[in-house]
C-alpha cells in the first residue's frame, strides 16, 4: 500500500513539474503570437514535438506498469484456476491499450495540430 501511494505521489509530482515546464516554455511563444510576428513558429513546432514525445513516453510508462501488475495477477489467477485465462488476457490487453492511446495522441499532435 505504501509503495502504491509513493508511486502515485511521484507521478503527480512529475506531471505537476511537466506542467510548470510547459508553461514556462510556452510563455515566449504566446508573447510572440500576441505581437503578431512569426518568431514563435519554430518554437510552436518544437513544443508540438515535445508534447508528442511526452504523450508516447508517459503512456508507455503507464501501459508498462499496468501490464506488469495485471500480468502478474493474471498468471497467479491462472495458476489457481485455469478457467480465468481469457479474462486475464483481456485485462492485460486493456493495459496495453493505454500505450496505443498515447501513440494515437502523438500522431494527432504531429499531423493534425
Amino acid at each position: 500500500m505504501a509503495l502504491t501511494r509513493r508511486l502515485a505521489l511521484t507521478v503527480l509530482a512529475t506531471v505537476a513539474g511537466l506542467a510548470v515546464f510547459a508553461a514556462l516554455l510556452s510563455a515566449p511563444m504566446i508573447a510572440a503570437a500576441q505581437e503578431g510576428n512569426q518568431a514563435g513558429g519554430a518554437s510552436a513546432t518544437g513544443l508540438k514535438l515535445l508534447a508528442a514525445g511526452l504523450a508516447v513516453g508517459l503512456a508507455g510508462i503507464g501501459g508498462g506498469y499496468a501490464v506488469g501488475v495485471a500480468g502478474a495477477a493474471g498468471i497467479s489467477a491462472i495458476a489457481e484456476k485455469s478457467e480465468v485465462s481469457g479474462m486475464a488476457l483481456l485485462i492485460v490487453a486493456m493495459g496495453e491499450g493505454i500505450a496505443i492511446y498515447g501513440l494515437l495522441v502523438a500522431i494527432l499532435l504531429i499531423f493534425v495540430g
